[in-house]
């Protein structure tokens, strides 16, 4: 794919629909692209555009839903199993509503900062300090203001395969000596950003890697990839490994953390929220997918300014 100019089956590929459909969207006027030689062209920097338009529209909508139900929070950003049983959770045990969309990381904390949500899921990984969601990886997505950055739970994220590991895999410098195909996540989610630091490590080179390209939202999609064959190997929660009875490698433990503004943090659909995460209750649900630890669950880890 160029880096400049995607084709129709490309374009269709990294928006996970058919090419008909690709097609529909030009002659409604929906999606950029232009006509050379008879063949349709689409700029990647207006696609990637496009897609923030058309995520922010749709929050936006949520938003104005949301307004009518008193108390609701509306949430952007990662995606994790734990965090969807959390959001059922608070809906069982308080009169309360959490929007969530699932935009990864980066997109979350930039809607955050638009004014297009109450708070944002994250899970940034900051190489120089070796760490998650640091104040030095998240400030540049803030607008201004105090944020509270607040710790949900650890998570395993692994390289998955398929059971058995027939290639042997024992990290990424593994699946990239082997030529293996991967699934990634898509530009803008946390395990896309702590990916590509892999590959800088492992000296590895995107356009080298097969799959590259090949871009899923969640880790549940990853999992599906390499079950269903489509894909060898891909990073996602070792929880996805085990509901899908997939081989995890483990590779890191990440903080998963929520990220919203002071006056947010206040509200009693936040408090309500940290009451159940450190529940007993939630957290004994969660661990029969393996792979999670709560010991700083509803710590606010920073106060960024």
């Amino acid at each position: 794919m160029s880096d400049v100019f995607m084709n129709t089956k490309e374009v269709a590929r990294y928006l996970g629909i058919h090419e008909k459909q690709v097609y529909s969207l030009v002659r409604e006027g929906k999606l950029p692209a232009t006509r050379i030689t008879g063949k349709w062209l689409f700029p990647r920097r207006l696609v990637d555009e496009w897609i923030c338009a058309q995520a922010q529209a749709g929050m936006e909508k949520v938003r104005k839903k949301a307004k009518a139900m008193a108390g609701a929070l509306l949430a952007a950003g990662s995606n994790d199993p734990a965090l969807d049983m959390l959001i059922t959770s608070i809906r069982s045990s308080h009169v309360l509503y959490v929007f969530s969309a699932t935009v990864g990381s980066l997109t979350g904390l930039r809607a955050l900062k638009e004014g297009y949500t109450d708070l944002a899921w994250c899970h940034v990984y900051d190489p120089q300090a070796d760490q998650y969601n640091t104040p030095a990886v998240l400030k540049p997505h803030l607008g201004e203001g105090a944020y509270a950055v607040v710790n949900l739970f650890e998570r395993e994220l692994s390289l998955l395969t398929v059971k058995g590991n027939p290639w042997n895999i024992e990290g990424m410098r593994d699946v990239i000596e082997h030529g293996l195909k991967i699934v990634n996540r898509q530009p803008g989610s946390g395990v896309r950003v702590f990916f590509d630091h892999l590959l800088e490590v492992f000296k590895g080179k995107p356009d080298q890697i097969p799959g590259y390209e090949e871009e899923v939202f969640t880790h549940l999609e990853v999992g599906l990839k390499i079950l269903s064959g489509q894909a060898q190997a891909g990073l996602a929660t070792t929880a996805v490994a085990r509901m899908l009875e997939l081989e995890a490698i483990p590779i890191t433990r990440e903080n998963f953390a929520m990220v919203l503004p002071e006056h947010v943090f206040f509200r009693p659909g936040v408090e309500a929220l940290v009451e159940t995460l450190r529940s007993f209750t939630f957290q004994e649900k969660v661990s029969v997918l393996g792979g999670y630890a709560f010991q700083e669950a509803g710590v606010v880890l920073h106060i960024i300014t």
